[in-house]
């Protein structure tokens, strides 16, 4: 959960990154980098030399790519060619290419060839429950600092890269709605070196440009931290890991065997991101589904064991699948089934034209089974029962109240529930609600009556006016809005408009 940009640009940037799976993103950013890089050296604003360059390219990228691979085999699961490839870049700007000048550096280049073998094979072998805990391109790099074959440089913190690299890192942050976490991680490393360049003479313009434009500070919180398969599930959870990374990052300290490096920062973030979040996969084995509007569709699960989450959380699906689509495997959806039920529920559009992974939902038999890989999601309600709420859905955005009305709580809370959609019959969960005893307000864009135990709020546009007319005390409510982007922005601004003093939106990155 975390707020959209209501604007003209922001829609249009929304639905351009929406086209993109995180991977994807990264990779293409990643690319037009190196490409970047190369043009750099050409020009002579960096030194390395072009064929040493393209050399240490080339052999980061194919040693990830052909180990990440081999690796998989042995351990007989389906590689992740995306991923090994953005490993693949990283650690080509992490480690300075090797001169040819006096000869092979053979150490150097074993150092960097071991970097990508690790990396690859910390996917798999610091892992827990078929997911990584580490950051595999700082794990790579951090135990081969250690042999003393090679260490890390991050040479991509170089003043000629940063016009790429802010934007590069601005575009990732703003897909997976990370800006707030990228901002604080930001603060404290610059903070905290300019504060020690301060005393050491410099000047302040000097002693903040140093930070931004000589170190890895953008690169790192852009392409790496905010790396959403090894963040905590919750907000306040990833902002406390992104200043006490920050920290990490920033202040000197030596241990011995280890100094602070940016990849020693990141793993021990990782450590503790994992001990702080549910990690590991879940086994799901599918039971049933049901058809609940002529466009969507509830899919039911068994789990191998318990599943902790709170009601509004999303739980992450890998859906193998031939052919998968531009948008991969991995798909978030809402849990509609509350916390302690023997099955796991989710609702999901299925209205053409349909991605591959909803076909591979449609295309499931009873007992067939695949896994859960995360829980996660601030899109909850407040922890006080008498704080009154209301929430908007628009469509299949019903799906994340389901959870929140059906745990028990919901008759002791001061709840609206304001519902759009195009017709009565694409209501979702029509008894599950009148089953809540909720205040339900319906808006049927086709003009036609809702149920009876629903108010109807006409077909007009809901607007700031419109809303403010519905629920006049809505200054007083924590105001939820759940929907597609686009609907989203629109009802987020309506409330804004209506007076809510906090709107909290659903919003599923998709990584």
């Amino acid at each position: 959960m975390t707020a959209t940009i209501s604007t003209p640009i922001g829609s249009r940037l929304d639905t351009a990154l929406g086209r993109f799976t995180m991977y994807r993103l990264v990779l293409w950013v990643l690319a037009v980098l190196a490409g970047y890089s190369l043009l750099l050296n050409v020009l002579g604003w960096l030194t390395f030399g072009l064929p040493e360059m393209i050399a240490h390219l080339a052999l980061c990228l194919g040693l990830t790519y052909a180990s990440n691979r081999a690796i998989a085999a042995l351990f007989h699961v389906r590689p992740h060619s995306e991923s090994s490839l953005i490993t693949g870049l990283l650690l080509y700007f992490l480690f300075w290419p090797t001169q040819f000048s006096a000869g092979l550096q053979y150490l150097d280049l074993a150092g960097v060839a071991l970097a990508c073998v690790l990396a690859s094979a910390s996917k798999y072998a610091l892992a827990w429950r078929g997911r990584h805990i580490f950051n595999p391109a700082a794990a790579g790099a951090f135990i081969t600092g250690l042999t003393g074959l090679n260490i890390a440089t991050w040479w991509a913190a170089t003043p000629a890269m940063l016009w790429l690299v802010l934007p590069g890192a601005l575009l990732v942050l703003y897909r997976v709605r990370k800006l707030l976490m990228g901002a604080v991680f930001t603060l404290v490393a610059v903070s905290t070196v300019a504060v020690e360049l301060l005393r050491a003479g410099m000047s302040l313009g000097e002693a903040l440009w140093q930070p931004i434009a000589q170190r890895p500070v953008l690169f790192f919180v852009g392409f790496m931290l905010t790396e959403p398969l090894t963040l905590p599930p919750r907000r306040w959870q990833q902002l406390a890991l992104a200043a006490v990374v920050g920290l990490l990052f920033a202040v000197p300290y030596n241990l011995g065997f280890v100094a602070n490096s940016p990849e020693l920062a990141l793993l021990a973030g990782n450590a503790l991101a994992f001990i702080a979040g549910q990690r590991g996969r879940v086994l799901l084995r599918f039971r049933s589904s049901r058809p609940l509007t002529p466009t969507t569709t509830e899919f039911s699960f068994q789990p191998e064991r318990p599943l902790r989450f709170t009601p509004g959380q999303y739980i992450e699906l890998n859906l193998p699948h031939g052919k998968a689509d531009h948008k991969g495997r991995r798909r978030v959806f809402s849990l509609t089934s509350p916390p302690g039920s023997a099955e796991l529920r989710i609702g999901v559009g299925t209205a053409g034209p349909l991605s591959t992974a909803k076909r591979a939902l449609l295309d499931l038999e009873a007992g067939d089974e695949l896994t859960a890989t995360t829980v996660g999601g601030d899109f909850v309600l407040p922890r006080n029962p008498g704080t009154p709420v209301l929430l908007i859905a628009a469509g299949i955005g019903i799906t994340p109240y389901l959870a929140q009305l059906s745990d028990g709580s919901a008759g002791d809370r001061d709840v609206v529930l304001l519902y759009l959609a195009r017709t009565t019959g694409e209501l979702a969960y029509a008894e599950e609600l009148e089953r809540a005893g909720v205040r339900v307000i319906a808006r049927l864009s086709d003009g036609s009556p809702p149920p009876a135990f629903m108010q109807d709020a006409g077909a007009a546009r809901i607007d700031g006016a419109a809303l403010k007319e519905l629920v006049p005390d809505i200054a007083g409510r924590e105001v939820y809005v759940s929907g597609s982007p686009a609907s989203v922005r629109s009802l987020r601004t309506a409330a804004r408009q209506a007076g809510a003093r906090r709107v909290r939106v659903d919003s599923f990155s998709g990584y």
